[in-house]
């Protein structure tokens, strides 16, 4: 007698729906072992909303609340956490009460040190957290690891992107958070180098824990701007002469001062009337993984950037590829043992054939 096997569906909430929350409910409804339950918006005008109204569908029949708890005390296995700034206690009451949690802005690969209410959480809900995304998430660790077994004796691990930040349709977050239009005094003491570099040291420092290198305790942080030389048009209006148009952000892992880790984020308002003179290349906007080695080998990545800008406005690729992401680790997360589980605590992540071509 041939047994049937039942296959279980994946219960998932959405926790904020801004950009990469809309890709990943749109994954998520597409996602053969998953469900879409239910989603938390910080809007009231979002509130009592079917969610099919923001990824530009017909109903879904999934009502979008601003009751926290109403995802807290759910029925969802899973859940995808992705405001623009992370809450620990949000996370910590969401695994507490038994919930999963994929998250795209942290807990790539945290310092033990500072997880302890985190980790009793888990303990306490027998749930899972797991940090992903791109750049950080990525990009920067995980596909890095993966070139890496090609080489031996290796002496520099480079991850490097090269974006036109004009595809980015979040205006606020590009003029009050990265600093774009702001002088470069102002671009230096913003909160952006610290924003950023809590998810960047933690992938650099993922990649020297695994690959084994013996870094200097301190992580170097470098951050370069260039200024418009006449006025450059951008979703944030016109940049004026003298104002940050791009920026250059790296940080490095040295062993005796020398660097073995870099991962760098170049962001550009376009290749013209910029000081310094940086360009994107005519490689175009692209993301690079490059180990040096025995072989030595480079890899680049296209098509997590759109071809336009008016395309990225509309709907930009990377921050589809971030929500798809963390869409594709949760039967991973849900499958895995209490705790904080990193690419290096889970299987290979892969995705899903499209719903017509599933078995």
């Amino acid at each position: 007698m041939t047994q049937t096997v039942t296959k279980t569906t994946i219960k998932v909430a959405q926790w904020a729906t801004g950009g990469v929350g809309q890709a990943a409910m749109q994954d998520v409804l597409a996602h053969p072992d998953l469900e879409l339950v239910g989603a938390w918006v910080h809007s009231a005008e979002k509130h009592g909303k079917d969610v099919g109204e923001f990824i530009g569908s017909g109903p879904v029949g999934i009502v979008a609340t601003t009751d926290q708890d109403e995802i807290i005390n759910g029925d969802a296995d899973c859940v995808v956490y992705s405001p623009l700034m992370p809450i620990e206690s949000e996370v910590v009451a969401l695994l507490r009460a038994g919930k999963n949690v994929v998250t795209p802005v942290g807990w790539v690969y945290p310092d033990p040190a500072t997880t302890g209410a985190i980790e009793a959480a888990c303990e306490e809900g027998n749930s899972t957290l797991h940090g992903t995304g791109i750049h950080p998430g990525g990009i920067t660790e995980r596909f890095p690891l993966m070139v890496s077994a090609l080489s031996a004796g290796v002496t520099h691990v480079r991850s490097e992107e090269f974006s036109d930040i004009r595809t980015y349709g979040a205006p606020d977050v590009i003029r009050h958070i990265m600093a774009f239009g702001a002088t470069p005094e102002e671009a230096k003491a913003g909160p952006i180098v610290g924003l950023l570099g809590g998810g960047f040291k933690q992938s650099v420092r993922m990649i020297a824990h695994e690959m084994g290198f013996d870094i200097d305790p301190e992580l170097t942080t470098i951050h370069e701007v260039a200024v418009a030389t006449q006025g450059i048009d951008s979703p944030i209006g016109v940049i004026e002469p003298g104002l940050v148009a791009g920026q250059r952000f790296s940080w490095q892992a040295r062993v005796n001062g020398v660097p073995v880790i870099t991962a760098t984020v170049n962001w550009l308002m376009g290749e013209a009337h910029l000081d310094p003179a940086w360009e994107i290349g005519v490689e175009g906007e692209r993301f690079e993984v490059e180990v040096t080695g025995d072989p030595s080998v480079k890899l680049t990545f296209k098509g997590l950037q759109p071809e336009t800008i008016e395309e990225g406005l509309i709907r930009n690729p990377g921050v589809v590829s971030t929500a798809n992401h963390c869409v594709s680790a949760i039967p991973y997360v849900v499958a895995a043992g209490p705790g904080i589980k990193t690419y290096l605590d889970l299987p290979l992540i892969a995705g899903r054939a499209a719903p017509g071509l599933a078995r």
